[in-house]
């Protein structure tokens, strides 16, 4: 299994694997694939350019890239506690409230964490920063695509820049920006998605652009990634398979929600960031769709609302409440493996089902 986007990145297999544990990341472009690490969970500049220093070492010379999120319009800057001040009181006591109605403890420690503030621009700047520093391969927005300074800071370093397209007008728009590869990202996705099923949206955007694309969204096992070539993607981007895989740290009750839930356990909503995300869906996203619930703030308020609910959820390690975003490809990971055992079967079964293909021709 090769496409011409191996040679483009230096992998062996067109499986690009994001993830926000560096660990999970190493093994995919190990195994063959690359990695990218999701970069929003650091407020750190200094911790993410640790994290990319370990990178550097446990990828054993082979490509991985970084993921940012930079929206196209940049939302409300500030300091924490200028931000926090926005927040409305009444979403603060539907937020404790809700926590105690759920049976939701308190933290034995007071959180120091004031929320992920890379969804703020300024912060996303610095990731972005740290990891021009770092022989990365690719660089990828998770909304759109970045500014033209980045964009061309990339670019001048011999790095590759993808962003993620819901639409086929919005894959021409990156394009026209200065984008390298496009993401075709279908409705199916965990986290932020638009609203186009991947089989209508793949074709589209490949008849729409003239660089490579890359298919997402509900994306794990060897039959979609060769669906996928099908429809002329050059290979695809691989997100909510690894929460499922022995090298993603995960707690005890947040394995055991992502094992029992089916396809049809997940939610696409606005409580997590504040733009359209899907997570699993458990009491807690249940909650916050009750008529009585306030409407989900905007990026980033809506994350700075919930952070420390998100770590009293996580903390409780009760599988009905865990927030986690997902994609529909949940319904698949019913068992802990290895990264290098998922990549290996899935080129297996992509080359198996091609073959098959061929064979009724």
């Amino acid at each position: 299994m090769r496409t011409d986007l191996c040679d483009t990145l230096g992998i062996e297999h067109p499986i690009v694997g994001f993830s926000p544990s560096e660990h999970v990341v190493a093994a995919i472009s190990r195994a063959g694939g690359l990695g990218v690490l999701g970069c929003v969970r650091f407020n750190d500049a200094a911790e993410l350019d640790a994290v990319l220093t370990w990178l550097d070492e446990a990828t054993d010379g082979r490509p991985y890239g970084v993921d940012v999120v930079m929206p196209g319009r940049e939302p409300t800057e500030g300091a924490v506690t200028d931000l926090t001040q926005m927040i409305p009181s009444g979403h603060r006591d539907f937020v404790e409230q809700t926590l105690l109605r759920l049976g939701v403890p308190p933290l034995e420690a007071a959180s120091s964490r004031p929320g992920v503030l890379g969804w703020l621009h300024s912060v996303a700047r610095s990731h972005v920063e740290v990891a021009l520093r770092h022989p990365v391969r690719l660089i990828a927005n998770a909304l759109g695509p970045p500014p033209a300074d980045v964009i061309a800071q990339a670019h001048d370093r011999g790095l590759l820049v993808a962003a993620l397209a819901g639409r086929a007008d919005h894959a021409r728009s990156h394009v026209a920006g200065g984008v390298d590869i496009v993401v075709a990202q279908g409705y199916e996705a965990g986290g932020h998605t638009g609203e186009i099923a991947g089989m209508v949206l793949i074709p589209e955007v490949v008849d729409a652009v003239d660089v490579p694309v890359l298919a997402a969204g509900g994306i794990g096992s060897g039959r979609q990634i060769a669906a996928a070539l099908a429809l002329g993607a050059r290979g695809v981007w691989m997100g909510s398979v690894w929460l499922g895989t022995s090298e993603y740290r995960s707690s005890p009750g947040l394995r055991e929600a992502l094992l029992r839930a089916t396809s049809g356990d997940t939610v696409r909503s606005r409580i997590y960031s504040g733009k359209p995300a899907r997570l699993l869906r458990n009491r807690w996203t249940e909650a916050w769709a009750a008529e009585d619930a306030p409407a989900a703030l905007p990026m980033p308020l809506q994350n700075l609302l919930v952070s420390e609910a998100h770590d009293r959820l996580m903390a409780s390690d009760d599988p009905t409440v865990v927030p986690m975003p997902v994609g529909q490809i949940v319904g698949r990971m019913n068992a802990v493996r290895p990264v290098a055992e998922v990549v290996a079967d899935l080129v297996t079964e992509t080359d198996e089902t091609l073959t098959r293909i061929h064979k009724l021709l």
